[in-house]
């Protein structure tokens, strides 16, 4: 017996695991006004909170990578103080367990925080003094999370290996990993080379942006040449996968690479029809990969520029798909596996906590069905 289609509150109280998400595109917009109000940031549109978040959510769906980029321009505007930056990351801990969210990584560039002079570790400390705050806060309202940082680096700039070593100079205090993003056509990841290497030579993680705005190559660099454990987005794996007219599949050799290494995929829906990577929800490429077996994950990429919870996310997931508890089941425990995160932790949450609460509400679900038939 099927059970009744997931909700979003009960969404909501499921323990979901997040993987990609940025910090400077999750604030709350009165957040914004406040600090731009504090800091003397004039740039903004709009100073009142509710027609901020519009803005920011403008023209759904934009299939505008600049336009969707330009709301950055004002949220790290206003993240150059350490009050500001520690704020930032409190509420977005807060934020995320709220949404019922029990293990995330949050990235975040520091080198785009230093406008008003703060120091790249000076940075670090502040967001994950942020990250510890907002953690203690939720354990106090019952809602334990762990949130963890990456360390981005620009693929537009210069300073990758020092943003590197930095994540690895704080890997025991909270920063679980390197990654690299930015604008993908003109600065293939192999530019990063050195800054790969350094985090290969010292056994720690990275994700990078990879087949999202570019195709094939971005992703085949980012595996072979920079050793990325996981692909920040990958959508466009898509294109090396074919259908034949009777419903066959065929993978081609790199799809083939991708799915039997079980290399994660930060499956960003929203965000990515939104930058204009795939048309439409409807035609996103994450139902034929979850059929596939991919190791896909489901991701918010930045939640205040479209207007998306990780809960709201998959609750569209299951309109469009169809999909039930199962999916979003299978999506949590792949997104909890695929984290950077020691194994014995990991798997103390699966078993722990993922598994046992999605199983509860699958049988909540079948009940409720049950007791509408008698």
């Amino acid at each position: 017996m099927q059970g009744s289609p997931p909700t979003l509150e009960q969404i909501r109280s499921a323990p979901k695991v997040l993987l990609h998400d940025h910090l400077d595109g999750g604030l709350r917009p009165t957040t914004v006004v406040e600090l731009a109000a504090e800091h003397g940031y004039t740039g903004l549109p709009t100073t009142d909170p509710g027609e901020l978040a519009r803005w920011f959510v403008a023209d759904e769906p934009r299939r505008d990578l600049v336009r969707y980029l330009e709301g950055f321009t004002h949220t790290v505007g206003v993240m150059q103080t350490t009050a500001a930056l520690e704020r930032v990351a409190t509420e977005c801990v807060e934020d995320l367990a709220d949404d019922g969210i029990v293990y995330a990584e949050v990235r975040f560039a520091p080198e785009l925080h230093t406008d008003h002079g703060l120091g790249l570790e000076e940075i670090v400390e502040t967001v994950l003094s942020g990250f510890e705050r907002g953690m203690a806060a939720a354990a106090k309202r019952g809602s334990p999370v762990v949130v963890r940082a990456l360390l981005t680096a620009m693929r537009s700039a210069a300073r990758s290996l020092e943003i590197a070593e930095l994540a690895v100079r704080y890997r025991d205090a909270g920063v679980a990993g390197f990654d690299v993003a930015g604008p993908e056509a003109g600065y293939p990841p192999t530019r990063h080379l050195d800054a790969f290497q350094l985090v290969q030579r010292e056994s720690f993680h990275a994700t990078l942006h990879a087949g999202e705005a570019f195709g094939l190559p971005s992703i085949w660099e980012a595996l072979q040449w920079c050793s990325a454990e996981r692909l920040g987005h990958g959508v466009r794996i898509v294109d090396d996968i074919s259908v034949a007219d009777d419903g066959s599949v065929r993978l081609g050799r790199l799809a083939s690479y991708v799915r039997d290494r079980r290399v994660p995929l930060e499956l960003c829906p929203t965000s990515n029809v939104h930058t204009g990577a795939v048309p439409s929800l409807h035609e996103h490429p994450i139902g034929h990969l979850r059929r596939l077996q991919f190791r896909v994950t489901v991701n918010t990429d930045n939640r205040l520029m479209s207007g998306v919870t990780l809960s709201s996310e998959m609750l569209r997931l299951c309109e469009t798909f169809g999909w039930g508890w199962d999916d979003l089941a299978w999506l949590s425990i792949n997104a909890m596996k695929s984290a950077f995160y020691p194994f014995d932790d990991r798997l103390a949450l699966i078993n722990g906590v993922v598994k046992p609460g999605f199983a509860s509400l699958t049988a909540q679900s079948a009940f409720r069905v049950s007791a509408t038939l008698r």
